[in-house]
Order: structure tokens, then sequence, then C-alpha cells
């Protein structure tokens, strides 16, 4: 079973990779070994090439029933609602 998640998740982030435009983002996963955790996307958002944000998106088991391009797209919509939320919190500071 975890074989086939780390597959499927790794299908999932070559296809949003392959849609994503923005180099200040960086994605990778995590399959926990406890079975009690829901796997994971690790989003890094790298600001002014110091500062990193960093937000997981769990998995959940719901999610894991998707396809991958609907994973894919779940997860775009992720990252682009965390890169609005960040960019707006930057210029408001400014």
């Amino acid at each position: 079973m975890q074989a086939q998640i780390r597959e499927k998740l790794s299908q999932v982030i070559d296809l949003v990779n392959n849609v994503l435009v923005n180099p200040d983002i960086s994605l990778d996963y995590s399959i926990p070994e406890e079975s009690t955790e829901d796997p994971y996307v690790l989003l890094k958002y790298t600001m002014n090439e110091s500062h990193v944000q960093e937000q997981k998106i769990p998995i959940k088991k719901n999610y894991l029933k998707k396809t991958p391009e609907d994973l894919a797209n779940l997860i775009t919509f992720f990252i682009e609602q965390f890169t609005e939320q960040i960019e707006s919190l930057e210029n408001g500071a400014q």
C-alpha cells in the first residue's frame, strides 16, 4: 500500500511541477511510517532568496481515491491560496 501511495504522490508532484511556473516554490512529499498519520506534500516558498515559508498539505484518505490529475489540481489550488496569502501579507507589511 505504501508503495502505491508513494508512486501516486510522485506522479502528482510531477504533474504539479509541470504547471507550476514559480521558481520560488518547491514541493516534496512525505509518507509517515505510522499508518495513523496522513501522507502530505510539503510546500516551500522562498521569498527574497532567504526567507522560507513552509506549509504541509495533508493528503487525506479520501484524497488518495482521486486520480493523480485530480489530486494535482487540488494541490495546485492549495498552492495558489498559500502563495496569495503570503504575498498579501508581504505586500501589506511594506
